[in-house]
């Protein structure tokens, strides 16, 4: 068989192509993302610093260590943390919490009998260091105060658990919060008391109304019973091929409440997908 040009090209200490393919089909596996032959180079970046952690002298080595039972109870999740892309920013595409905050808010108070029946649900689907879920609360947060009896609640998943403890904690360099409004700077960010650290940290009052948990897109059961009325899942399922996107998209509307609203990211779409949402917005789509 021949092979080809990232086949040949290995160096004396890098992954062989057996082995790239073994550990690609497995992350794709189990969780969904698909590593072509372009993408070694930088699972090899990504793994190298853990092969010195564990004082191990190769990726061969690495690789049957992982693929072991003892690899596959304690390596696996760190594996998975080390090789997913977790991108994010406070207000990242603002015209998304626009539209959530003058069009589908107001809409969704005017179809209650009474704005204090029910919670308003957001489901942060991809939550990574916990950026978009604090936004979230921010929007919802000030709204509440604008519309009195009104309640929301927020959960927040990622399948890393390096980026929860992050998210959880929520702690971030002043430079990670420039996006966030002066206003909401001032209400919502408490400045540590040495100002020479330059970190900020989001207040109880917010950090209490997100509940962060780990969740693979690609397990049968999410074991969510509750249905959002609002779910954010942006530049995630452009990781994934078509058939997985349309699988993960069919079990979002599984959770979606009646005229609820899934947000994707400025580079995604559903268009030829198998999926009954239909556009309201640039990549925002409401349940049929």
């Amino acid at each position: 068989m021949h092979q080809t040009a990232a086949q040949i090209r290995e160096h004396e200490d890098g992954m062989s192509y057996g082995d790239f393919m073994r550990m690609s089909k497995l992350i794709y596996e189990k969780c969904g993302i698909k590593m072509p032959d372009t993408k070694k180079t930088m699972l090899e970046a990504r793994l190298g610093k853990r092969l010195k952690e564990m004082k191990m002298r190769s990726f061969h080595e690495y690789c049957d260590y992982l693929f072991s039972r003892k690899g596959m109870e304690r390596e696996l999740v760190i594996m998975i943390d080390l090789v997913t892309t977790n991108k994010t920013d406070f207000f990242r595409e603002p015209s998304h919490f626009d539209h959530m905050l003058h069009k589908i808010l107001p809409e969704w108070i005017t179809s209650r009998t009474s704005v204090s029946a029910k919670k308003f649900k957001v489901w942060s689907a991809g939550c990574s260091t916990g950026e978009e879920p604090y936004t979230l609360a921010m929007v919802l947060c000030e709204f509440a105060a604008e519309c009195p009896g009104f309640d929301y609640s927020i959960m927040a998943t990622d399948i890393s658990t390096r980026v929860l403890e992050t998210a959880v904690r929520g702690v971030y360099e002043e430079e990670k919060v420039i996006p966030v409004p002066l206003a909401l700077k001032k209400k919502y960010l408490l400045k540590s008391k040495d100002k020479k650290i330059g970190l900020v940290r989001i207040v109880p009052e917010l950090r209490e109304k997100i509940r962060f948990r780990r969740l693979n897109f690609m397990d049968t059961d999410f074991g969510i019973s509750e249905k959002f009325d609002i779910i954010f899942c942006r530049n995630v399922v452009i990781y994934f091929d078509s058939n997985t996107q349309e699988r993960l998209l069919n079990k979002f509307y599984s959770l979606m409440a009646k005229d609820a609203h899934l947000f994707m990211g400025h580079s995604e779409t559903i268009n030829g997908l198998k999926v009954p949402l239909v556009m309201v917005y640039p990549t925002v789509y409401r349940k049929k």
